[in-house]
């Protein structure tokens, strides 16, 4: 049995199945892409698969237009001391979601590594990783040839 990565692509040093129909004369097989390895995928497509929700496109316009909360956790820090990012609370008020579904879409945001997140108490602010984000971006663009 042929060995295989994550995504199910023939392990390094492995050869691809056979097609499954011969090329016609003159057509030439598909090359083999260089550069991208299984675990940049899957890295990549968590990154894409974060992005590909609404909510959290929104919430993450929301944490860049918004450099402190400005909720009931704002009051709750030392002197002068602004929390950086936005917390849960003012993210359940805005988009009229529960507690559960926000701390669902922030936890697919942080697993993807486009977001960090400070705990302060019993508060949690989350705020964009910009150099993550920006890789990201790069990246994906660069695999498009874009």
């Amino acid at each position: 049995m042929t060995e295989h990565t994550r995504d199910h692509t023939p392990a390094p040093g492995r050869q691809p199945q056979a097609a499954c129909c011969p090329l016609p004369a003159g057509v030439s097989p598909l090359p083999a892409a260089d550069g991208l390895g299984a675990d940049e995928a899957v890295r990549l497509a968590a990154a894409a698969r974060a992005l590909s929700d609404p909510i959290r496109l929104r919430m993450l316009a929301q944490m860049t237009a918004a450099l402190c909360c400005r909720g009931p956790a704002a009051a709750g820090g030392s002197a002068g001391a602004e929390p950086a990012g936005v917390c849960v609370c003012e993210l359940q008020g805005l988009y009229g979601l529960a507690q559960s579904k926000v701390s669902y879409h922030l936890k697919v945001l942080r697993e993807a590594g486009l977001v960090h997140e400070t705990r302060r108490g019993k508060w949690s602010f989350y705020a964009v990783d910009e150099a993550a984000a920006r890789a990201a971006l790069t990246e994906l663009g660069g695999l498009l040839g874009l």
